[in-house]
């Protein structure tokens, strides 16, 4: 796991055991298949681009396809932001990707759809932090 935000309070442990459940999970699917999995008392939306998995753990009874198009709007502006976003940006600017995420994602909910309004907002602050 490169990056990882939770919005409930879990202890570390239970951090690492959900985090390679969901790997080992994920990472074991056919491509065939859909990118929805029951996990728990959740459902794991995942995506694969190149080598990265980008997954959300979300309510059984959201709708899957806003949160598999919320990860490709997401993936769409770590794209735009990084000029063809790698794994090693992710590692090393991940204070500017967790930035993102918080313009993009608040409690949990996703606050913002506008990948104009949301990367206005992102160089702002980068000319800020200049």
């Amino acid at each position: 796991t490169r990056l990882a935000k939770y919005y409930v309070p879990l202890d570390d442990d239970e951090k690492r055991t959900i985090e390679h459940d969901i790997h080992r999970l994920v990472v074991n699917r056919d491509p065939k298949h859909t990118n929805f999995v029951e996990f728990r008392n959740y459902k794991v939306v995942y995506r694969r681009y190149a080598g990265l998995f980008f997954s959300l753990c979300v309510d059984l009874n959201d709708n899957e396809l806003v949160h598999l198009e919320s990860i490709h709007l997401f993936v769409e502006m770590l794209d735009h932001f990084f000029a063809n976003v790698c794994e090693l940006d992710l590692v090393f600017n991940f204070q500017k990707v967790y930035l993102l995420v918080d313009e993009f994602i608040l409690a949990g909910e996703v606050q913002d759809t506008s990948k104009k309004a949301i990367m206005e907002r992102l160089a702002e602050l980068e000319r800020v932090k200049d």
